[in-house]
């Protein structure tokens, strides 16, 4: 048999699915999938126009079938929930009536809410588990997802079904406790999110600087990818740099002075340098502290 059979048997022989959501991470898991040799059957969107033109210019780039909530098939024998953490028991109780639950497998992908989150459909006889992918997600950008880590917890079945998805697409799959899903997604935030506030702040802090943020931004680049493969290669400690490893108290109060030009920052930079000074290596602690004045 040639490699054109292997791949077609293996595509149907797998299970079929159903993403509800075409916002960023719908938009990228689906075409993941269907690279990874899944059929994508059905994108279902809400009622809303925009969403309806989403979930269409979705469907026709990967060959599946574009529905309102209302009118889904749902006849796939897996559904991914790709809607934002405040409607997920919402959209599964919208849904609940659509189809016939039994030996289907439902999906979140919540950092912070667990798969109790479908207990109605687990009710019903589906087997559900989340599986939060640790990555960005903007408009505009669809990220590759061969290895990224998912962190995954729910009904056995089910998992077992998520660990094969996440393989296929070249992911990883990482086990999480319920009760552990805040932490995890709060660390989550501070690796994306507050990553990007620090880097809006940085902006300013250059205006200050006379450096506008159209040029602030491509010269801030080359130190900040050289930052995180420091961190990759080295960790936190052997890739921590600056006046507060070398204690230098005197260049620190001058970053406080004229931080003050910049609403905001002063907070930011106290807040980040304390946080240096409890978790990496500095030297002349006390004077640090001082320099750095009540918060």
């Amino acid at each position: 048999m040639g490699r054109r059979g292997i791949k077609s048997g293996a595509r149907q022989n797998r299970p079929a699915i159903a993403i509800v959501g075409a916002g960023n991470f719908g938009t990228a898991l689906a075409v993941s999938l269907r690279a990874a040799g899944y059929a994508v059957t059905e994108i279902v969107s809400r009622e809303a126009k925009l969403s309806q033109r989403r979930a269409q210019a979705l469907a026709r780039k990967i060959g599946a079938r574009a529905a309102v909530a209302g009118r889904a098939q749902l006849s796939a024998n897996i559904v991914w929930l790709c809607v934002p953490d405040r409607e997920i028991a919402g959209c599964a109780r919208d849904l609940a009536d659509r189809t016939t639950w039994q030996g289907k497998v439902v999906l979140h992908s919540s950092g912070a809410l667990s798969s109790d989150e479908l207990d109605l459909l687990r009710r019903r006889g589906a087997e559900v588990a989340s599986a939060h992918p640790l990555m960005t997600f903007v408009p505009g950008v669809t990220p590759v997802l061969a290895g990224v880590g998912y962190a995954v917890e729910g009904d056995a079945a089910a998992v077992r079904v998520v660990r094969r998805l996440i393989a296929a697409m070249a992911g990883k799959v990482y086990p999480i406790q319920k009760q552990d899903k805040a932490a995890y997604h709060a660390w989550a935030t501070f690796l994306s999110p507050l990553l990007t506030a620090m880097l809006a702040m940085s902006e300013r802090v250059a205006g200050v600087a006379g450096i506008k943020s159209s040029q602030a931004r491509p010269r801030a680049l080359p130190i900040v990818r050289q930052t995180i493969e420091n961190y990759r290669s080295q960790g936190a400690e052997r890739g921590f740099s600056g006046p507060i490893i070398r204690g230098d108290a005197a260049t620190v109060r001058q970053h406080l002075r004229v931080l003050g030009r910049v609403p905001g920052a002063r907070e930011v930079y106290r807040a980040l340098a304390r946080a240096a000074l409890r978790t990496l290596p500095a030297k002349n602690r006390k004077l640090l502290l001082r320099a750095l004045g009540k918060s």
